[in-house]
């Protein structure tokens, strides 16, 4: 009787996982169906029709209209300058933390974690303000350090989770060794972290890269464009091209799916590891 209870509830739960699968998998779909169409086949024959002569002509135009190469190099060099500044700044500041047992570690950690709970768009106003009157609007260095200063606040969170499971025992034979705390470290925690720096830099990229209204706050100029500032050049209040912007948006998410898909190991191992501890 419970195998068979067991049986059911298992066929439940793997037909809900399969229906949600199909609802998250049906918008892509369309994206990619919708990019192979021309104009004239994106408004006249029904949404759910397949491309009658499919082409890359699209994907072209994308490139062409948006200047998607420079859009392209501008969003890949903010984010990988971004994220690796950022994941090694948040492993060093979680690991003090974990390791810090007065009260100005413990507040460092509330202070982090209640910058987690105001969002960034809250704060537009007065970090506009503040990048105008230091010069770091339109300026590559001022959108790098944007992201590196929203996005702290996670990235230490998630990491001291995880210090706190590395044994401070390897942390001690080290210094009996002779190590001094940079090369402890940099040799053994460092190494330790690579599941939950995978984590953070998988979630942080995905957020840059995908990132619309702070960017759009500090770029104007053409040549500092992001992808996403790009794309918005499609929609306007007279004409939308749809059929360009689909193909442009498929080129924007290659960058973010090979990331992922080369950091996925690391990444489900960040997700799990410090859930059972002892």
């Amino acid at each position: 009787m419970t195998k068979k209870k067991f049986g059911i509830q298992g066929v439940l739960l793997q037909t809900l996982a399969t229906i949600i699968g199909i609802l998250f998998l049906f918008p892509i779909l369309m994206i990619v169906n919708f990019a192979f169409k021309t104009k004239k086949e994106l408004y006249l024959d029904s949404p759910l029709s397949l491309p009658g002569d499919p082409s890359f002509d699209n994907f072209i135009n994308a490139i062409d209209k948006l200047h998607l190469d420079i859009a392209f190099l501008n969003s890949l060099f903010y984010t990988a300058v971004s994220v690796l500044i950022m994941a090694l700044l948040c492993t060093m500041t979680a690991w003090a933390i974990a390791r810090g047992k007065n009260r100005f570690f413990r507040f460092a950690l509330v202070y982090f974690v209640i910058g987690i709970l105001v969002p960034s768009q809250a704060l537009m106003l007065p970090i506009y303000q503040i990048w105008n009157g230091l010069g770091m609007v339109n300026s590559r260095i001022g959108i790098i350090l944007l992201y590196i200063s929203t996005g702290m606040s996670f990235g230490i969170f998630l990491q001291t989770n995880f210090m706190s499971t590395i044994p401070v025992e390897l942390e001690e034979a080290a210094r009996i060794d002779g190590c001094n705390v940079y090369r402890t470290f940099f040799t053994i925690v460092l190494p330790l972290g690579k599941a939950s720096m995978a984590t953070m830099i998988i979630v942080q990229s995905f957020t840059i890269w995908n990132d619309f209204l702070l960017t759009s706050l500090m770029v104007s100029r053409e040549n500092l464009r992001t992808v996403t500032l790009a794309l918005k050049l499609l929609f306007s209040e007279h004409a939308k091209d749809y059929s360009t912007a689909m193909a442009g948006i498929l080129l924007s998410a290659i960058p973010v799916i090979i990331v992922f898909l080369c950091l996925q190991k690391q990444f489900i191992k960040g997700m799990t590891v410090g859930a059972v501890k002892g």
